[in-house]
C-alpha cells in the first residue's frame, strides 16, 4: 500500500511538473532573445484559461479550443512586448521591462476579475473521468493530457529552432543579438515573435490544466510564481534542466505535502531554490555566460 500510494504522488508530481515545466518554457523563451522575462506569464496563463472557457460555453468543441487559444495568447504576449518591453530595451533599461511586466500582469488580472467574476469556475475535460490504473496507481486522463500537451509543445519549439530559417534567426538571437543584427536579421521582430510564442505556450498550459486546477481571475499568480523557480532551478539557458526542474518541484511538493503537512509543500520547493543559488546560480543544467570587456 505504501508503495502505491508513493506511485500516486510520483505520477501526480509529474503532471503537476509538467504544468510548471510548460510556463517556465515561456520565460527561457524570451530571456534567450531579450535578456528580458515576461513576469506577466501567470497571467496569461490564466487569461488563455478563461478566454477558453468562454468558447466552450458557447459551443466551441475543446479541441477547436486550443488554436483558438494559441492566437489569443500570440496576440496578448505581443502586446505586453509592445507595451511594456521594447520601450525599455530601446532606452537600454535595466529594470524597466521588469516593473513593466508586473504592471501588465496586475492589469491584466484586474480586467479578468471583473469580465469573470472572482470566483473559481469548472473547466470541461474532453476526456473521460474513469482513471487509468498504472503501476498500481490511478491517473486521469486529463493528467496525461497535460504532460503530453507540455512535451509537443516544447518539441514543436525545439524543431522549429532547428529546422526553420526563422527558427534559426531565433537562435542566432540568441547567440549574439549584435552579430545577427549586422548580419540582417530583425532582431526586434524576433524578440517579438519570442513573446508571442511565450504567453502563446502559457495560454495553452491555462486550458491544459483548468480541468484540474479550475479557472479563474486568481490561478496564474502562484503557478507563475512557481514556474519561475522552476526556471532557476533547472537553469534559464536550459530546456532540458528547465524539464527536469519542473518534475523535481512538482514531485518534491506532493511528497511533502502528503508526508509532512499541505501547510509545508510550498517550503521544500523553495529550499530547493534557496540551495541551488547558493551552489550553481546558473541553474542545475544551466551556462554560466562570460562576458569580456
Amino acid at each position: 500500500m505504501d508503495l502505491q500510494i508513493l506511485t500516486q504522488l510520483i505520477l501526480s508530481g509529474l503532471a503537476l511538473g509538467m504544468i510548471y515545466a510548460v510556463i517556465s518554457f515561456g520565460y527561457q523563451l524570451t530571456f534567450a532573445t531579450s535578456d528580458t522575462l515576461n513576469f506577466g506569464q501567470g497571467e496569461a496563463l490564466m487569461l488563455g484559461a478563461l478566454v477558453g472557457l468562454s468558447l466552450t460555453r458557447v459551443g466551441v468543441n475543446y479541441w477547436l479550443v486550443l488554436p483558438l487559444v494559441c492566437l489569443f495568447g500570440a496576440l496578448q504576449g505581443s502586446l505586453v512586448e509592445w507595451i511594456g518591453v521594447r520601450p525599455a530595451i530601446k532606452i537600454k533599461s535595466e529594470f524597466g521591462w521588469i516593473m513593466s511586466t508586473i504592471a501588465l500582469g496586475i492589469i491584466f488580472k484586474n480586467v479578468a476579475e471583473n469580465v469573470w467574476g472572482r470566483d473559481q469556475m469548472p473547466f470541461p475535460s474532453p476526456l473521460p473521468e474513469a482513471p487509468i490504473h498504472f503501476l498500481g496507481a490511478n491517473v486521469l486522463p486529463r493528467e496525461l493530457l497535460i504532460v503530453v500537451g507540455a512535451l509537443l509543445m516544447m518539441l514543436a519549439v525545439e524543431l522549429f529552432n532547428r529546422k526553420s530559417i526563422y527558427g534559426k534567426a531565433v537562435v542566432a538571437t540568441f547567440n549574439d543579438r549584435d552579430a545577427a543584427k549586422l548580419m540582417g536579421i530583425n532582431t526586434g521582430l524576433v524578440i517579438t515573435f519570442s513573446y508571442a510564442l511565450s504567453s502563446m505556450t502559457a495560454a495553452v498550459a491555462g486550458v491544459l490544466v483548468a480541468p484540474i486546477t479550475l479557472a479563474g481571475a486568481q490561478m496564474g499568480g502562484t503557478l507563475g510564481l512557481k514556474a519561475f523557480a522552476v526556471a532557476i532551478i533547472g537553469g534559464l539557458t536550459s530546456g532540458f534542466g528547465i524539464i527536469v526542474g519542473g518534475i523535481i518541484l512538482g514531485v518534491v511538493e506532493k511528497l511533502s505535502g502528503f508526508y509532512i503537512s499541505t501547510g509545508y509543500q510550498d517550503v521544500p520547493g523553495l529550499v530547493l531554490l534557496l540551495i541551488v543559488l547558493a551552489v550553481k546560480p546558473a541553474g542545475l543544467f544551466g551556462k554560466t555566460s562570460i562576458k569580456k570587456v
